[in-house]
C-alpha cells in the first residue's frame, strides 16, 4: 500500500509541476503581458515600467519561473485585483461553502445512486429498471441552471418547502469557526443554526446532485448486469451461498471499480464546477469569485490560483480512487 501512495504522488506530483508550468507560460502569453493585463487601462510607460521590476518580469526567464514555483509553494499569489485582499484569503472565505456544497452533493449522489443502480440492474427489464432508465436520462439531459431555477421556483415560492437562497437566514446566531456552517453550529453546540444552514443546503445539494445521481446509477447498472454475467457468480449460486452473500461478496465488490473511477472524477467536477448552482442559489462560493473575477476586472492573480486549487483538487481525488482500488480489490496491489 505503502509503495502505491509513493508511486502515484510521484505520478502526480509531475502533473502539478506541468500545470504550473501551463499556468506561468499562460500568463506571459496574455495579449500585452501580464502586466499590461493588472493595470489595464491605467497602464502608461511609467506604471509599466514600475510593475514589470516590482513583479521581477525584467529578470530571465529561469529566474521568474524559480520565484513563480517557489511563490505558489509557500501559498503566495499575491493580492487580488478586484478588491485588493490577498488572494488567499479571497479563496479561503469562499473555498468552505462550495466544498460543503459538493460533498454533500456527492453524499446525495452516492447514497441514492448506488443502490437505485443496483436495484435496476437486478430487476433488469422491469418497471423499475425502465423508469431508472428514464429518469436519469432525463437527469442528465437538462440543465443544471434550469432546473435549479425550476426547484427554486416550485418548493420555495409556491409551496414554501426551502429558504430561497443564500447559505443560513439573515439574523441567523451562528459562530463563523471553520466556515462550513453545519459543522460550525455542530462544534459550537448552535443546534438552530446548524440545522438552519442545513436546510439551506438541501435545496441546492439536490439541485447539484442531479447530473452525478443520474451518471452513477447508470454506471453502477451496467457494471452489476456485467457481473452478474460472469462464470463465477452462477458457481457462487450453484454451490447453495445465500443470495445476501452473493450480493454483498461477489457482486457488488466485484462492480464497485468503474463506480467508484466515476465518483472520483464527479467529485472532482463538482468542487470545480459548481459554478452554476451557486449563482442560481446565491451561495457565495468560489462560484461568485470565479464569475466576479473573469468579468470586468480579469483578476488574474485569483483566476492562476483558482486554476491550480482546481488541479489540486483533482489530484488528492485521484490519489484517494487509487488507494480505494487497492482496497476493494486487492489485485491491484501487485505492482
Amino acid at each position: 500500500m505503502v509503495r502505491i501512495v509513493l508511486r502515484r504522488l510521484t505520478q502526480l506530483s509531475v502533473t502539478l509541476i506541468a500545470l504550473m508550468t501551463l499556468v506561468f507560460f499562460w500568463l506571459r502569453s496574455l495579449p500585452g503581458g501580464p502586466v499590461d493585463a493588472l493595470l489595464g487601462e491605467r497602464a502608461t510607460p511609467q506604471t509599466r515600467e514600475t510593475l514589470t521590476r516590482a513583479l521581477g518580469y525584467d529578470k530571465p526567464i529561469w529566474v521568474q519561473y524559480g520565484r513563480f514555483v517557489e511563490n505558489v509553494v509557500t501559498g503566495d499569489f499575491g493580492n487580488s485585483i478586484r478588491t485588493g485582499e490577498p488572494v488567499t484569503a479571497v479563496i479561503g472565505r469562499a473555498f468552505p461553502a462550495t466544498v460543503e456544497l459538493a460533498i454533500a452533493a456527492i453524499i446525495v449522489a452516492v447514497g441514492l445512486g448506488i443502490p437505485l443502480g443496483y436495484l435496476a440492474a437486478r430487476y433488469r427489464g422491469r418497471l423499475l429498471d425502465n423508469a431508472t432508465i428514464v429518469v436519469t436520462l432525463i437527469g442528465i439531459s437538462i440543465p443544471i441552471f434550469f432546473l435549479g431555477y425550476l426547484l427554486k421556483d416550485w418548493l420555495t415560492q409556491d409551496i414554501h418547502v426551502f429558504p430561497p437562497s443564500g447559505r443560513i437566514s439573515t439574523g441567523a446566531d451562528n459562530t463563523d469557526v471553520t466556515g462550513f456552517f453545519v459543522l460550525d453550529g455542530l462544534l459550537t453546540r448552535e443546534l438552530d443554526a446548524s440545522a438552519d444552514a442545513l436546510w439551506h443546503l438541501v435545496l441546492p445539494a439536490l439541485t447539484l446532485a442531479t447530473i452525478p445521481l443520474a451518471i452513477i446509477v447508470r454506471i453502477t447498472r451496467a457494471s452489476v448486469l456485467d457481473v452478474l454475467d460472469e462464470d463465477y457468480i452462477r458457481t457462487a449460486d450453484a454451490k447453495g451461498l445465500r443470495d445476501a452473500t452473493i450480493r454483498r461478496r461477489h457482486v457488488l465488490r466485484n462492480a464497485l471499480l468503474p463506480v467508484v473511477t466515476t465518483i472520483g472524477l464527479q467529485t472532482g467536477a463538482l468542487l470545480a464546477g459548481a459554478v452554476l448552482t451557486e449563482k442560481v442559489y446565491n451561495w457565495g462560493g468560489l462560484g461568485t469569485v470565479i464569475t466576479d473575477s473573469i468579468s470586468g476586472s480579469r483578476d488574474y492573480p485569483v483566476l492562476q490560483a483558482l486554476i491550480l486549487l482546481a488541479a489540486v483538487v483533482f489530484i488528492v481525488v485521484n490519489l484517494l480512487v487509487d488507494l480505494s482500488y487497492a482496497v476493494i480489490d486487492p489485485r491491484v496491489r501487485v505492482p
